[in-house]
């Protein structure tokens, strides 16, 4: 038998785990607790349904659900071993000291919960597991740039609003696997992603072609496959330009990798938002961090809407203006070109989407029906492939 009051006492002088008690399911198994050893009946049933079913939400494990919200806190002591700081002795037995009382916590037994209570009516129950919180924590620190803390060791794909990093609940699930030819170009980026992984110098990267070909799912695909490597994705809009240096300054320290992802980049010549931007990619004091990278997608090969009117301005020093503009793409370090397909690439790419969707159609057929869906779609790519194969699949079905 645990001595619930003391560990309840215990975990009001919580110091690292401090912002646990503002985690819902842990704030309502206290409180259950809490009720339980006060006797009062009423109360005590009703917490102990309120804790169970915050608990049933996520699992039916109470040892294993508190074990995952401390390996995802974000306190002070993971703060600093991320930044690769000294933590120092007081602090460590205060960790230790901490961790003993949450694996006690998460060891009482729901049996010895409801006896607690005076009622014989049916209360649910939670299942627990033996696991030895110090380990385990200290080989979460140990691989600390693979998993991460906080929200980024819950969630791998991000977007900006309102000026915060916001997880995206249900990111694009495209696996590499899905995406078929263009394997030159991918490798390339690929190559550059690993780099950066293994904390190598690693390029800023131009992904530039037709619309529909790749390019985007590329950089999703990547995304994916390395999140339990410690990739990180942050999608920017190009209005949002302006949010990079505070985004630098935020994860600068992070002992992630994060990709800063910017989709269909383009500009006009009397634009300001490429000012950021630029300042990055040029590697200012301010802007620069070893953990992370640009990759942008663009259909303009110079980034610029250039029009006649604009070459004909009265600018004195246009020609230097217009430079400045389209040599912004030459700064990134790495571009990578997907062409449209030629007819040949295309109905390959049919055809392995098609084994894909386990389509059954005979091949001529499937051939000349993707030639005709093509032609309605204004042009050959894989999405148009994609979406051809998709629109095959639901007619079988």
């Amino acid at each position: 038998m645990h001595n619930i009051e003391n560990l309840l006492l215990q975990s009001k002088a919580l110091v690292i785990f401090k912002g646990l008690k503002k985690q819902p399911l842990f704030s309502a198994y206290l409180a259950a607790l809490e009720a339980c050893v006060q006797s009062d009946t009423d109360a005590a049933v009703e917490k102990y349904a309120d804790f169970t079913a915050e608990l049933f939400k996520h699992t039916e494990n109470l040892t294993e659900y508190i074990l995952k919200i401390v390996l995802e806190n974000e306190n002070l002591f993971m703060l600093r071993r991320g930044e690769g700081k000294e933590t120092g002795r007081l602090l460590e037995e205060c960790l230790a000291n901490e961790l003993a009382l949450l694996e006690e916590l998460s060891q009482i037994e729901c049996g010895e919960v409801i006896s607690h209570i005076d009622y014989s009516g049916f209360l649910p129950e939670y299942e627990i597991t033996k696991m030895d919180f110090s380990q385990i924590y200290a080989d979460r620190i140990h691989a600390i740039s693979q998993y991460g803390y906080g929200i980024y060791s819950q969630y791998h794909v991000f977007v900006i609003k309102d000026g915060v990093i916001t997880p995206v609940e249900y990111p694009d699930d495209i696996k590499l696997s899905d995406l078929h030819n263009y394997e030159n170009e991918r490798k390339e980026v690929i190559a550059n992603t690993l780099a950066l992984l293994a904390g190598k110098p690693a390029n800023n990267v131009l992904l530039y072609g037709d619309c529909g070909t790749g390019k985007s799912s590329t950089v999703k695909a990547i995304a994916n496959e390395y999140d339990c490597k410690g990739l990180r994705l942050i999608e920017l809009k190009k209005k949002q330009l302006h949010e990079i240096p505070a985004i630098v300054e935020t994860i600068s320290k992070n002992p992630l990798k994060f990709i800063i992802f910017i989709d269909d980049l383009s500009f006009t010549e009397d634009d300001d938002d490429f000012a950021a931007l630029k300042a990055i990619l040029e590697g200012s004091v301010s802007s620069t961090a070893s953990n992370l990278a640009i990759y942008a997608t663009s259909n303009r090969r110079h980034l610029v809407r250039e029009t006649f009117s604009a070459r004909q301005g009265d600018e004195i020093h246009f020609k230097d203006t217009m430079q400045e503009l389209l040599s912004l793409s030459d700064r990134f370090g790495l571009t990578v070109t997907y062409q449209k397909p030629d007819k040949k690439i295309y109905l390959d790419v049919v055809q392995k989407l098609a084994a894909q969707y386990n389509l059954n159609v005979d091949t001529d057929a499937l051939f000349m029906k993707a030639e005709a869906y093509a032609l309605s779609r204004g042009g050959r790519s894989p999405r148009v492939a994609k979406q051809f194969v998709e629109y095959m699949a639901g007619c079988e079905q």
